[in-house]
């Protein structure tokens, strides 16, 4: 099974500009992904829009692909360069797992769990969930929950709590459901990304601004594995500073 890791990088982000070239603990944000994807998938490729984030690349021998300026989401950026990688290596995969650029602290376990996702055929896409131990995270809309199904796939991602529970109390509610929040990691099998990007928007991810939900409307399905770690993502200056105040640079 050929996998290609891609890591999505645009310079022209809203909140950060230019913050795949941040300096973290002595190397740029996309290199420290890089890195941490390299320990487990043998193909890494960063795609990007920004001849800036291309020439870092090139600074430590990493490789790219440019992608166009128009793609709105992660997804998008992925299933066009994943053609330029096949060109590039002169092969296809099968797979491709998408990396999220502003996550420098990314453990390798999460990545290999994502991987062995896929050593099932059925497999189509894959992700990573997280069990919440606190409370205020149920309640946080930018911390999205998904119910799972007893054999491990998505049934629904919310930026609502999910499960309601009927008869408790609000603050109880950790203690009596084991609630689980969405780690935006993804994988997916490379004709099932091609077919994701044909896709229309659907009412319930206009309604949650969850591009998965797209996905589920649609009949696909979602394998669900899991993870201890927690997520570190850089979107805005002040996360960068809330890194710098926990001893993490």
């Amino acid at each position: 099974m050929n996998i290609a890791a891609i890591i999505p990088a645009r310079y022209a982000s809203t909140r950060f500009p230019g913050k795949p070239l941040v300096n973290i603990n002595g190397k740029s944000m996309i290199h420290n992904v890089y890195i941490q994807a390299s320990k487990v998938f043998d193909c890494v490729y960063v795609a990007t829009d920004d001849d800036r984030i291309a020439k870092e690349i090139e600074s430590f021998k990493g490789k790219y692909v440019m992608t166009s300026k128009k793609h709105k989401s992660g997804t998008d950026r992925c299933a066009e360069a994943i053609l330029k990688v096949e060109e590039a290596e002169g092969k296809e995969f099968d797979v491709v797992i998408n990396i999220q650029g502003d996550e420098p602290f990314i453990k390798t376990e999460q990545l290999t769990e994502i991987k062995k996702c896929f050593n099932k055929k059925r497999t189509q896409i894959a992700t990573l969930v997280k069990p919440i131990n606190n409370k205020d995270d149920i309640f946080n809309p930018n911390k999205p929950k998904v119910v799972i199904s007893t054999d491990n796939e998505a049934i629904y991602f919310s930026r609502s709590p999910i499960p309601y529970l009927r008869g408790h109390k609000e603050s109880t509610w950790i203690t009596k459901h084991l609630y689980y929040k969405h780690i935006g990691l993804y994988g997916y099998r490379k004709d099932i990304l091609l077919e994701l990007t044909k896709l229309k928007q659907t009412p319930l991810e206009l309604a949650e601004s969850l591009e998965q939900l797209r996905w589920l409307e649609n009949g696909y399905k979602i394998k669900v594995a899991f993870t201890e770690h927690e997520t570190i993502s850089i979107d805005t200056p002040k996360d960068l500073e809330k890194i710098k105040e926990i001893g993490l640079l």
